[in-house]
């Protein structure tokens, strides 16, 4: 464990990699050893890619899918690229190993009617300015739901001048456009802000703030979005990350660009990006069945 232990604190201390993400890395990491303890194997130099290849299918077999197994397998492959800088192996076993492929599942969106009905709520309560602004935000700027709390009200006050500077995953900082309606809906935020402040919490930063003037919850956040849909008529399990899919979909489905949608999104490999063009073709594809002459069967 004392290998684990160490790859464990260099991801969350100087890749600042979530709990979550440890937690998982961490199961992952139990499950290896486990099955090295099986078969009588204390050396990580001892590993081969046979012997991958056979936890990978014991692991299949215990009813692990596809996704599962692709994350387990990046697992292996970034711990033993630790021990090979660390000199504790010689190669990396897992690096040429593919998990089994996977139908990738679309990421569920709302039509541009939906998040209109959704974010253009009515009210002026603190908490319904706030509520506004955030959703607002997510849909104007694509943000995900970490980058949206970890906000300080200083980067807040900027984005009314139309940027905004988010740190995403891997500790890596964009820069994303402000639309018209999220800045008007930030200003009227910022004005009211200090409704929600208290003495005992008046020097926090954050830019969103809970009932207790503390930084809100990525949970409160989610409760709220659930509020509005059912509020506001939308028959779906709305949630943050389906406006972020809302946004990189209409963005595609209005200009094509799909490097500009990954840069706006923050994603590494544009693969991640691609999905949103299957998304975009079931679009197309609903336009022409429903207007082409000659779309439609006809009937006996």
């Amino acid at each position: 464990m004392k290998w684990i232990n160490s790859f464990l604190a260099k991801l969350r201390n100087e890749r600042n990699y979530s709990p979550h993400t440890l937690k998982n890395y961490s199961r992952d990491l139990k499950s290896l050893i486990a099955y090295c303890e099986q078969h009588k194997i204390t050396q990580w130099s001892d590993l081969d890619e046979q012997f991958i290849r056979s936890f990978i299918s014991q692991r299949h077999r215990q009813g692990l899918g596809g996704s599962s197994l692709q994350r387990l397998l990046s697992t292996l492959r970034s711990f033993f690229k630790y021990l090979l800088i660390e000199n504790e192996v010689t190669h990396n076993p897992a690096k040429s190993i593919q998990a089994p492929k996977t139908d990738r599942k679309l990421p569920s969106t709302l039509d541009v009617d939906s998040v209109a009905r959704l974010i253009e709520i009515k009210g002026d309560e603190v908490e319904t300015v706030r509520d506004r602004a955030m959703m607002e935000l997510f849909y104007s700027s694509g943000l995900r739901l970490s980058e949206m709390t970890a906000l300080n009200v200083d980067e807040g006050k900027k984005s009314v001048s139309g940027i905004i500077r988010v740190t995403g995953k891997g500790d890596k900082e964009r820069e994303l456009p402000v639309g018209a309606k999220a800045c008007t809906a930030m200003k009227e935020w910022l004005t009211r802000r200090n409704e929600l402040v208290n003495e005992k919490n008046k020097n926090e930063q954050a830019l969103f703030l809970g009932k207790q003037g503390k930084r809100i919850h990525n949970s409160v956040t989610q409760k709220r979005l659930k509020y509005w849909a059912k509020k506001q008529g939308i028959d779906m399990n709305v949630y943050p990350h389906m406006l972020r899919h809302s946004f990189a979909s209409h963005m595609l489905e209005s200009s094509s660009d799909l490097r500009a949608v990954q840069e706006l999104l923050g994603h590494a490999d544009i693969s991640t990006t691609q999905i949103y063009t299957h998304l975009d073709f079931q679009h197309l594809a609903k336009v022409y069945d429903a207007a082409h002459p000659r779309a439609k069967l006809v009937k006996k």
